[in-house]
């Protein structure tokens, strides 16, 4: 009887598994993507080396696909396990990490993070004597720290220290790192504030940052294919693409060296951050995973700046996209002669990733005509349940109609609001840029709410005297005020 039962578990385990033949006919129903897409035409009109995509879709990968080469002066092509470099893709991967540590009872991210610093001390400034920022400060760039990105190095150059970078000592910064307001008033992308979070671990911990992600994420997600560690750096990766001019030329050694690896120093795969992201989305669902517990998955990704802050940012993630009524995260990577993106829904567990080894005006139009196919090609949409939409009150949607200042991006850019067919949709190069189609329904949920399709937070509009005065975006658990200007 024991010897039966154990027969039937096996067989129970074997039959749950996906098989091979399962796996292949999951990927053959997305084979319509290969020339609804073109790449390989894309590739030869921009002058692109290579590009590597992953597409998820129910908290499962459907479709993985690679083309060209690693190296233009080689001919081996791209496979599903080459490594690109991801330039700020490092940096949610960072704040993740941190979280973990944090719920592992090793860090406190609301603490002041001078409190962890021993190599270096941050500078004094007028700015930080009433307010002392926290680790969270710097994750979600509210720290107000200037240093916005890093030149790369190779072989052969002389590697600053993450110490010397902060001291402004490099080819690109000649001053010190500091701050241009008080923390947690406004938003400003930098990616020294995360160079002060690397220190800051290593300080704290003993070790690189590379050792810290290995043990605490990459090894137990089974990413196999993603580092932190450097070319220059015993047990770097081996199959990896290089990086390339926009002439398509291999730059210098074509493998980038980033002493700041918290902010830009990650190697992986379409594959395996397709694999952490959707580990994270199981975790948003409820489903703890022994890695990523719902808990850290809910604070990591919520919205914790609107001042300035394109629409949203969480601690590492942009939360500026609303595509078809959901909410997404996403992080972009841009370095030199390489880049790319990742893209997911926050239910549902919908996505993709791009990775490409070229330079912006060669990779930047196949990103950009890849994502706004795959959103109108997969169909991903969440519809609002229509008898929670209520119609616009008449002196209201008259007052509406108009060109405005950017009131949902914070980008300058132009925004009005129209009518068409009895509805009001608003109008905005963002969509356009990122979705392909320049306007999008306006929708009211009563209360005095209102939701935009394309756009995630939530917005009041507030009058005076039937005129619009300013815009409250509210989201998770912040919102902010914006004066609006009527043109």
């Amino acid at each position: 009887m024991r010897n039966y039962t154990y027969i039937l578990l096996v067989c129970m385990l074997y039959l749950a598994m996906p098989s091979k033949a399962q796996t292949v006919a999951s990927q053959k129903k997305f084979d319509f993507l290969a020339d609804s897409l073109q790449i390989e035409h894309q590739l030869k009109e921009h002058n692109l080396p290579g590009f590597s995509f992953v597409v998820f879709e129910d908290y499962k990968i459907v479709y993985s696909k690679q083309y060209g080469v690693k190296s233009t002066e080689g001919e081996e092509n791209l496979d599903g396990n080459t490594a690109f470099s991801t330039a700020s893709i490092s940096k949610p991967v960072t704040a993740l990490l941190c979280f973990i540590l944090e719920e592992k009872g090793l860090l406190d991210l609301d603490a002041p993070i001078t409190k962890s610093l021993k190599r270096w001390q941050l500078p004094k400034s007028e700015w930080t004597t009433k307010t002392q920022p926290s680790w969270k400060h710097f994750l979600n760039h509210t720290a107000g720290t200037t240093q916005h990105g890093f030149a790369d190095f190779y072989a052969g150059d002389t590697v600053p220290t993450i110490k010397q970078s902060l001291l402004g000592q490099l080819p690109r910064y000649k001053e010190e790192i500091n701050f241009l307001f008080e923390p947690g008033t406004s938003w400003q992308y930098s990616g020294g504030g995360y160079v002060v979070v690397q220190m800051a671990l290593e300080d704290t911990f003993k070790t690189n940052l590379a050792n810290l992600a290995q043990e605490h994420l990459f090894t137990p997600l089974g990413l196999e294919n993603t580092s932190m560690i450097q070319p220059n750096e015993k047990g770097f990766l081996q199959n990896v693409a290089l990086v390339h001019d926009k002439d398509g030329k291999v730059i210098k050694t074509g493998l980038p060296i980033t002493p700041q690896v918290s902010a830009s120093g990650l190697w992986s795969t379409p594959t395996d951050l397709a694999k952490l992201t959707i580990a994270l989305q199981k975790a948003l669902s409820g489903e703890d995973t022994t890695v990523i517990s719902t808990s850290v998955a809910q604070e990591v990704t919520a919205v914790s700046a609107l001042k300035n802050a394109v629409g949203g940012w969480s601690y590492g993630f942009q939360k500026s996209f609303g595509f078809n009524n959901y909410d997404w995260l996403s992080c972009n990577g841009s370095n030199t002669g390489v880049g790319g993106d990742v893209f997911a829904t926050m239910t549902d567990g919908n996505g993709f990733v791009f990775l490409a080894n070229g330079e912006k005006p060669n990779r930047f139009p196949v990103i950009d005509n890849t994502r706004k196919k795959l959103l109108k090609l997969l169909q991903w949409k969440k519809e609002l349940n229509r008898d929670q939409i209520e119609e616009i009150p008449a002196s209201t949607r008259k007052a509406l109609i108009g060109e405005y200042n950017d009131f949902l991006y914070q980008l300058k850019l132009p925004t009005a609001i129209s009518e068409e067919d009895g509805k009001l949709y608003v109008a905005s190069a963002f969509f356009s840029h990122f979705k392909g189609e320049d306007k999008s329904e306006l929708m009211y949920l009563g209360d005095g709410r209102y939701k935009i399709k394309d756009y995630p937070n939530y917005l009041q509009f507030n009058m005076e005297e039937n005129q619009l005065k300013s815009v409250t975006l509210s989201r998770d658990l912040v919102s902010i005020a914006i004066e609006v200007t009527k043109k």
